[in-house]
């Protein structure tokens, strides 16, 4: 029985499977642990889901990992840096304990979400990347704010990441996904990126194409 900070959902392992994977999994705004445990079926036995549900409530079955606001006209973000770093500590803390608990070393975890979610799966590689083997990161942007607390390039060596986006966003647009493609060129980290033509939203073929990159993750001969 897990006992972790966060609310969640999970998904065992397959039983009896050999040095299993982890998966954590973060919602966007307005969403719950839900939501992408829906997608757990379809992710590779070989790994043990968990889905959390973000801190901050907003209303029934609504959460988020912080507030922001958008200015009208220029359409800038601001965030309430305060609930970030909180969120992201306490998502640190839940994966370290997962990570413990079920005896998966970093080594096998990945931990990815979407929108919010996948802004959280970011800023945790950056900062805190011994935490983790690999980031998956949908529809997702960097932000800034975090970037003073980044950990040196030499602790991400041998990392990886997921990156995709849909090319008709227009809650974050692609634009988003590019300036983390171009903040992460010159870091020793192996970037997956792909566009697909679709808006703010998961669809089979990009669901697909990122189980195809955890299948190959935990497939590969140098994986732990």
């Amino acid at each position: 029985m897990l006992d972790l900070p966060l609310t969640f959902l999970q998904r065992p392992a397959a039983a009896g499977t050999p040095r299993p994977w982890l998966l954590v999994l973060m919602h966007g705004v307005g969403s719950n642990e839900q939501d992408l445990f829906s997608l757990s079926s379809q992710i590779p036995e070989r790994f043990h889901v968990l889905s959390l549900r973000a801190p901050h409530r907003m209303g029934p079955g609504s959460h988020a990992w912080f507030d922001f606001s958008i200015e009208p006209g220029s359409g800038a973000r601001s965030i309430n840096e305060a609930q970030e770093a909180r969120s992201r500590a306490v998502v640190a803390q839940t994966v370290e304990a997962a990570s413990a608990q079920l005896g998966i070393p970093p080594e096998r975890v990945v931990v990815g979400g979407f929108s919010q979610g996948g802004i959280m799966a970011l800023s945790l590689l950056l900062t805190q990347p011994a935490l983790m083997q690999a980031a998956m990161v949908w529809h997702g942007r960097l932000l800034t704010q975090m970037l003073p607390q980044a950990a040196p390039p030499d602790a991400l060596r041998g990392k990886q990441m997921w990156l995709s986006h849909g090319t008709h966003d227009n809650v974050i647009p692609l634009a988003n996904a590019q300036a983390i493609a171009h903040h992460m060129a010159p870091l020793p980290v192996t970037v997956t990126y792909r566009e697909f033509p679709s808006a703010h939203e998961i669809r089979p073929s990009e669901l697909a194409a990122t189980v195809a990159w955890l299948e190959s993750l935990s497939t590969t001969p140098t994986a732990f």
